[in-house]
């Protein structure tokens, strides 16, 4: 399984629900097992720079460029690019999917 996380700052606080609602055309792209949009809580005493996550689970590589081959996912470059600042990627693979909360 491929866990894809992206984080994003949105400079103008304005924009940060505009950004949000932009980010949350990915969920309706079916190639992910989870796909979560998050505000960052900035509860971290050093690291409150980040404004907004996205966090998905894939089955395997295929599923995760079929998800960035998928026209909503163009949809939200368009929208979201313009207002965010930062954006850092990262993938990686795990044996587990993540568990569900008690």
């Amino acid at each position: 399984m491929i866990r894809h996380i992206v984080f994003f700052t949105v400079p103008d606080r304005a924009n940060l629900e505009e950004v949000r609602s932009g980010l949350s055309i990915l969920t309706a792209i079916p190639h992910a097992r989870l796909l979560e949009i998050g505000t960052n809580m900035k509860t971290d005493q050093l690291g409150t720079e980040v404004d907004l996550v996205v966090y998905g689970e894939f089955d395997d590589e295929v599923a995760l460029a079929a998800y960035k081959a998928h026209p909503n996912y163009q949809r939200s470059i368009e929208r979201v690019r313009p207002l965010r600042e930062m954006r850092i990627a990262a993938d990686y693979e795990t044996a587990t999917a993540a568990r569900e909360p008690f």
